[in-house]
């Protein structure tokens, strides 16, 4: 593969730099004309083949199927959409989890939870596990179900086995995290060190969402940012499922990923990091058009199989 980016994950950072140019122009945009803007960002996917879409609710929790044809209709992947838990809808990640449960040989249910700033943490790990639970009342093992998601989504998908923990309830068999977003405290190096390189994510960005999701009350965030369910960097991740963590080497959340894996394995996590050099935020987006994010989903479904055919064995 050349070393520069494909077309794909180019057409990924265009869009990302026209969004980046579009709320610098806009500084007032107001929370409805945001989500529209980040609804555009199945643009950067194409559909998958012999995928299928259907509306459904699944433990009260709106969402959208993604049936790929001939997948094991007795395993799931739970996935959480990104957007900083604020924008990003079932809509603008349909094709990707599409891609990646046709990868996986599965089905993909995509949660449309409860945004911030209306509905502040823990309202969209709550809708998570409540999700997950209606998967179990339908008949789906907790073993066969795989939390997933990207950026703030990639947090949900960490914070839902952590919050199922919490409860007593099963786990989920795997973890998948495409560039999650996990620190509300805003201290990892690469904030700073790739500022020039990432084309979407900035600090005050972050700092913004944040307020959003913990709750501003003027003084200060209503959460504590080291809140575990907010902020799985803070989490004790003893017995925690096997989990795949990538990220673009180019992102400023890159050392979110490293940190979390890093402490996974000191816990005894069986964790897996894939980063890529010189790549953006989420980059498997690019899913169908860039060689890089079809070989990154490739990969973690043959980690995927590996895993299931370990606990088989």
């Amino acid at each position: 593969m050349s070393d520069a980016p494909s077309p794909g994950a180019e057409a990924l950072r265009n869009l990302y730099a026209d969004w980046s140019a579009v709320m610098a122009g806009r500084p007032d945009l107001d929370i409805r004309l945001l989500r529209s803007l980040f609804d555009e960002w199945h643009q950067a996917t194409a559909e998958p083949t012999d995928v299928t879409y259907a509306d459904d609710v699944v433990g009260g929790v709106p969402g959208i199927w993604a049936l790929p044809v001939g997948a094991d209709l007795g395993r799931v992947v739970l996935f959480t959409h990104g957007g900083g838990f604020a924008v990003g809808s079932a809509a603008s990640h349909r094709k990707l989890a599409g891609h990646l449960a046709k990868a996986l040989g599965t089905t993909a249910f995509v949660l449309d939870y409860r945004r911030a700033p209306e509905h502040p943490h823990p309202a969209q790990v709550d809708d998570g596990v409540a999700a997950f639970d209606g998967l179990l009342e339908r008949g789906i093992a907790a073993a066969d179900v795989v939390t997933a998601g990207d950026s703030a989504g990639g947090n949900l998908a960490i914070a839902i086995p952590l919050a199922l923990r919490e409860r007593g309830r099963p786990l989920p068999g795997a973890v998948v995290a495409f560039s999650p977003w996990l620190d509300m405290a805003n201290t990892g190096k690469t904030l700073e060190s790739n500022a020039d390189t990432d084309a979407l994510v900035t600090v005050p960005l972050l700092a913004g969402m944040i307020a959003g999701v913990l709750g501003d009350t003027g003084d200060g965030p209503a959460v504590h940012p080291a809140t575990p369910l907010a902020n799985p960097l803070h989490a004790d991740l003893t017995g925690f499922p096997p989990v795949f963590v990538d990220a673009g080497g180019a992102e400023v959340l890159l050392d979110d990923a490293v940190r979390f894996t890093e402490r996974a394995r000191l816990a005894g996590v069986d964790a897996t990091l894939s980063v890529v050099d010189g790549l953006q935020h989420v980059f498997p987006f690019a899913a169908g058009r860039g060689g890089e994010a079809d070989a990154e989903i490739a990969a973690i479904a043959e980690w995927y199989r590996s895993r299931r055919a370990g606990v088989a064995a």
